[in-house]
């Protein structure tokens, strides 16, 4: 290569790459949000707050590495995380590559100079994101010329949904879900190359198997890959053997990658095994009616990542640019290789053949195919995509060339007709992510993190916390606390394994979804000595209570049936009900009590927030949940702002008041009550008992809510929407978004 090539080829890397960080960078400015309020998004330092609470999980596990040489704290000498789904925490099983990069690249930063763990975690994926580009070209320039290499760089760096997953605050896998891929085939595929030396072949195999296994160690979704690439090479396999054409070397190539992909899982991380045999089968039942939560409300549902996506989303998501090249670019590859039979096409390029556009046309489809899992899945489509988006144009570009023209500018032509193609399919993309950027906002602000502060500074260290799952992970990160619930939810991924690992007591029945339920009726529940039996049951025992009933029941309804009787009165009077009308012998009895009435219960706090009055709907009807039916109560709610306009009040979601009679209407209905917070001042007015639905007037915030009538006393409407403390639960902290309670004991 000639040192103008080199300098061409170093060019190009650093537009790539360059152009992927500058567009991340952008990100920083919070362009959505007044500059009057940009503070409230960013902490003492000025570094804006992660965009997304699985941020300071992956934080919390790379500052326990950093400090104490493990992600968790070790129990029999296996890693057990206290801190998540406590109690009693669960066994930790999630890929640990994120946290072992960033210490790394910590260790190295302040070899220079002093940099916190904070700034290298949040602008890590900016820098890790569009590295994917680069090997993009690297990947397509084995195939085609630099302008379709170009095309498939920048289009990996401007794809809108990967863009938004790996902006600087955005410290999570997803930047590693698009260049583990690309390096995996593009090593995998080179070794399968005719021509080369069948050394060269061996080492290229076994470095796509160790980075194999190095995505194995990135993402818990690395199986789909896998899986992807031994069909294909056993249809490829199958094929050629039908043809009769000579597969010895396909064969030690192929034999090399999974060898040494296996032998490194074997030696380093055995349970990935055990995920990849038994995951597609724990899938397949999560699907049916052998789901171990088929009887608990699936919060999973909601999670808008795991949610399908429409055409639009589609569109915006991958980039009109990329996914119209790429889908154009597959179906003229297919055309290409038919007509040459796979000859090369150019002799400065690797051939294009029969298991290359097998496995990309696969990968397409497989892509399309898991979009129904959720538009997180995106991802997966992302890299294929890209390739044949990349390597048509180049061809195409060839074929231009190699055409007969008595045109002198030829070249000129062409390399204009080149650019302005490039314009063409990447700015579409930019456009959208100029458009995203304004509604990019972090979850977190500085009331939540002083709320988590406080907790540090003014809790016990075995407090329990009690929040929504969402920011779970934000307090176990930052105020260093257990939590009941966080963002992992059920622990999904764990499902495979827990046949085989003593580590869970209770396999497949725990951790699971079912928290959610509890959470959600102790706020519900208008019953407060109900509400606190739930919240000392989960902070002091976990899930023992429910799975020690259920061994007894066989019944889910029947084991929540008895649990709603007897958490919200005495340990007398529950071991009598128990007994007496539930006929559970005296040892069966006082072995659900130690659960459900512990002598010793654990200290908590529970969190509220603003957030959780829009997510009201679904707290009221998974708090009462019908496990007969296995379905929520779709109970009235919705929630609005209000607009003063002279004597009338109008909100957007349909209340209408007249405020000179009071007259008020919500959807034509007048509502069973009226309850108006203003100037911390309460009042309740009621006016038609015939109505199921009361409205909420919180006039000093300007917002509206409307709820069924059975919620008016209940406590996420007394503690969440009006912020007033009860006879059992005392505010001990609150700014203007966060409550912190504590149980009263002298109330």
């Amino acid at each position: 290569m000639s040192r103008k090539q080199t300098a061409i080829k170093l060019t190009i890397i650093i537009l790539i790459f360059s152009l992927g960080i500058f567009l991340r960078v952008g990100s920083t400015h919070l362009n959505g949000i007044p500059d009057s309020e940009k503070s409230f998004y960013q902490d003492q330092n000025g570094l804006t707050y992660m965009y997304d609470m699985d941020s300071y999980y992956n934080y919390r596990l790379t500052e326990n590495l950093l400090n104490q040489g493990t992600l968790v704290n070790k129990i029999d000498n296996r890693e057990f995380d206290q801190y998540s789904y406590y109690p009693p925490g669960v066994p930790l099983d999630y890929p640990p590559l994120i946290a072992y990069l960033t210490a790394f690249i910590y260790k190295i930063v302040n070899i220079f100079m002093p940099v916190s763990l904070m700034v290298i975690s949040y602008w890590l994926p900016a820098f890790i994101a569009p590295m994917a580009g680069v090997v993009a070209y690297f990947f397509v320039r084995e195939y085609t010329n630099d302008y379709g290499a170009i095309i498939a760089g920048l289009l990996i760096v401007t794809v809108p949904f990967y863009f938004m997953r790996t902006v600087p605050g955005f410290f999570d896998t997803d930047m590693f879900n698009v260049i583990f891929p690309l390096v995996i085939v593009w090593l995998l595929l080179a070794a399968m190359q005719e021509g080369r030396d069948l050394k060269i072949k061996i080492s290229l195999a076994t470095c796509s198997a160790f980075f194999m296994f190095l995505f194995s160690m990135a993402w818990n979704g690395w199986q789909y890959l896998f899986y992807l690439l031994l069909i294909s090479m056993v249809i490829f396999f199958i094929w050629t053997k039908f043809k009769r054409q000579n597969i010895k070397t396909f064969s030690l190539v192929i034999l090399s990658f999974l060898g040494i992909f296996i032998l490194l899982s074997l030696l380093f991380n055995y349970y990935n095994l055990l995920k990849l045999i038994f995951g597609p089968l724990t899938l397949l039942n999560l699907s049916s009616a052998q789901n171990p939560w088929i009887d608990w409300p699936n919060v999973y549902t909601v999670i808008s990542e795991l949610q399908p996506p429409g055409l639009p989303e589609l569109i915006l998501g991958i980039g009109p640019g990329l996914l119209g090249l790429g889908l154009l670019g597959l179906i003229s590859m297919g055309f290409i290789i038919k007509i040459n039979g796979g000859d090369d096409h150019n002799k400065d390029h690797k051939p294009l053949n029969g298991f290359f556009y097998l496995f990309l046309v696969l990968w397409v489809i497989i892509g399309f195919f898991a979009l129904s899992e959720g538009i997180r899945f995106l991802l997966l489509l992302i890299p294929p995509l890209a390739i044949s988006a990349g390597i048509a144009t180049g061809l195409g570009i060839e074929m231009i060339t190699s055409a007969k023209s008595d045109s002198s500018n030829k070249k000129v032509i062409i390399a204009a007709a080149s650019v302005i193609l490039l314009i063409l399919v990447v700015l579409p993309s930019i456009l959208v992510i100029n458009g995203n950027l304004s509604n990019l906002n972090p979850r977190m602000n500085d009331d939540l993190w002083d709320a988590g502060e406080w907790i540090s500074q003014n809790t016990s260290e075995n407090t329990v916390v009690i929040s929504s799952w969402v920011y779970g992970h934000f307090f176990t990160g930052i105020a260093h606390r257990p939590v009941v619930f966080d963002g992992r939810l059920g622990y999904i991924e764990t499902l495979p394994l827990r046949s085989y690992d003593d580590a869970y007591q209770f396999g497949d029945k725990s951790p699971s979804t079912s928290r959610e339920y509890w959470i959600d009726k102790a706020l519900s529940t208008s019953n407060e000595t109900l509400s606190a039996g739930i919240f000392e049951m989960l902070t002091s025992s976990g899930d023992f209570a429910q799975l020690t009933l259920d061994n007894y029941t066989h019944n889910t309804t029947r084991t929540v049936e008895i649990l709603n009787q007897i958490l919200g009165v005495n340990k007398e009077n529950a071991r009598n009900f128990l007994i007496d009308q539930q006929n559970f012998t005296q040892d069966q009895a006082e072995n659900i009590l130690q659960y459900t009435h512990p002598l010793n219960p654990k200290p908590f706090v529970l969190v509220t927030d603003k957030s959780m009055i829009s997510n009201g709907y679904w707290i009221s009807n998974w708090g009462e949940w019908n496990f007969n039916l296995r379905k929520a109560g779709n109970y009235s709610y919705s929630y609005g702002t209000i607009t003063l306009n002279g004597d009338q009040l109008k909100t957007d979601d349909g209340v209408i008041m007249n405020l000179t009679d009071n007259n008020i209407q919500w959807g034509n209905k007048t509502p069973f009550c009226v309850i108006t917070k203003k100037d911390d001042k309460i009042e309740k007015c009621y006016i038609n008992d015939t109505s199921n639905f009361c409205i909420i007037l919180l006039m000093d915030e300007n917002e509206s809510v409307i709820i069924d009538k059975r919620f008016e006393n209940s406590i996420f409407t007394q503690m969440v929407i009006l912020r007033r403390s009860t006879e059992d639960f005392k505010s001990v902290y609150e700014n203007e978004n966060v409550v912190i309670w504590r149980r009263d004991f002298n109330g």
